[in-house]
């Protein structure tokens, strides 16, 4: 018989997704408010090119940049940057810090056959691992946040003559704080908490690897025109994309950052999602039948929560039954197979929103027993 949660239990909006993630109301209000006169126009004219220059202004902003950064985009996602980064980035070899899906996925984009064999560095599903500097290394990369296995690792650059730091942000931009400084190339997709759509990268990158590129596209090496970091540079200084960008991905986004801005910045958006996953954690390791999937709180992240449930529950009916009420997406990821939930707690997602699905989780655990 179905378990249905009492409406004074469930959240006020019932999407923990990790991706694509929440997108609030106030966004798609915002969207409709000008879809007449922005969608459908053309990409290299102003209407276009200003929303692009207020994205790269706001992500400055946001981010805290120092001078010289320059916040670059280009289509395709960050599956896209990862092959991109392979022709136009990494120059002979890379360490990749592999503690989940992400991380991995790039590790195999720099296996490219013009590149040496990369460094990789592989930790187990709920642990992290740590850059070590080596000769001829000149790129080392992670994830800031890993995405199907809740871990976050700090963004701290390497201290290795003409090497690069290039952090994979896709899970973590807009949700937790750092100092870009620490970083060269700290790149993402929207989808996650800056609150829009996916197929679309865009990257902070320091004056250093804006030279890299520079020097690498001069050289003889075979670069696509779509996958290069080149192109994608000189587009951004023009407010625009090589090819046709989704517009609404755009103001999506525009208005995800305006809000953020509008309430404190990064600090407030960290402090947010920290309060959020504290609230998840601390439930977890109180109680009986579930415990934090990442056992080390230093690595545990404040965005993504994994929580695994002993074998007299079966998560993927708490998972089932949260959906038929309307609660979504919190089934954890496919690949780890592990009997656990997996909860996003996005800077949209609302603090008030989690300690609902708290409770709403408690309630089927008591049906169920």
């Amino acid at each position: 018989m179905a378990i249905e949660i009492p409406r004074e239990l469930l959240p006020v909006d019932g999407r923990f997704g990790c991706g694509p993630s929440k997108v609030r109301p106030a966004q798609i209000e915002a969207l409709s408010s000008v879809g007449m006169s922005l969608l459908g126009t053309s990409h290299r004219q102003a209407g276009v090119k200003n929303l692009v220059g207020s994205v790269r202004e706001r992500l400055t902003t946001l981010f805290r940049l120092p001078d010289g950064y320059e916040i670059v985009l280009g289509n395709g996602g960050s599956t896209a940057f990862w092959d991109a980064a392979a022709f136009g980035l990494i120059e002979r070899r890379s360490q990749n810090l592999v503690f989940g899906e992400f991380g991995g996925k790039f590790a195999k984009a720099a296996a490219a056959p013009w590149l040496e064999t990369p460094d990789v560095r592989q930790a187990e599903p709920g642990t992290a691992t740590t850059p070590e500097p080596v000769d001829g290394v000149d790129v080392y990369a992670w994830p800031h946040n890993e995405t199907s296995t809740g871990v976050a690792a700090p963004v701290q650059r390497v201290a290795a003559d003409g090497a690069l730091t290039v952090i994979d942000a896709t899970s973590a931009a807009g949700g937790i704080d750092f100092d870009a400084t620490q970083a060269d190339v700290y790149y993402f997709a929207p989808q996650k908490n800056l609150g829009s759509d996916g197929g679309i990268w865009f990257a902070a990158m320091s004056p250093a690897a804006i030279e890299r590129i520079d020097r690498i596209a001069a050289s003889d090496r075979y670069i696509p025109e779509f996958l290069s970091l080149k192109n994608a540079v000189d587009n951004s200084r023009l407010n625009q994309t090589l090819n046709t960008p989704a517009l609404t991905t755009l103001h999506l986004l525009d208005s995800q950052l305006e809000w953020m801005l509008g309430n404190g910045g990064l600090s407030w958006a960290a402090a947010r999602t920290a309060e959020s996953s504290g609230l998840l954690y601390d439930w977890a390791s109180a109680s009986d039948v579930a415990t934090p999937f990442v056992a080390n709180p230093a690595d545990r992240s404040p965005v993504v929560v994994t929580i695994d449930f002993d074998d007299s529950i079966d998560a993927a009916t708490i998972a089932k039954t949260l959906r038929a009420n309307g609660v979504v997406d919190t089934e954890p990821y496919r690949k780890l197979g592990r009997n656990q939930l997996r909860v996003a707690t996005f800077v949209a997602i609302e603090p008030d929103d989690v300690r609902q699905l708290i409770r709403s989780i408690d309630y089927v655990l008591a049906q169920q027993g």
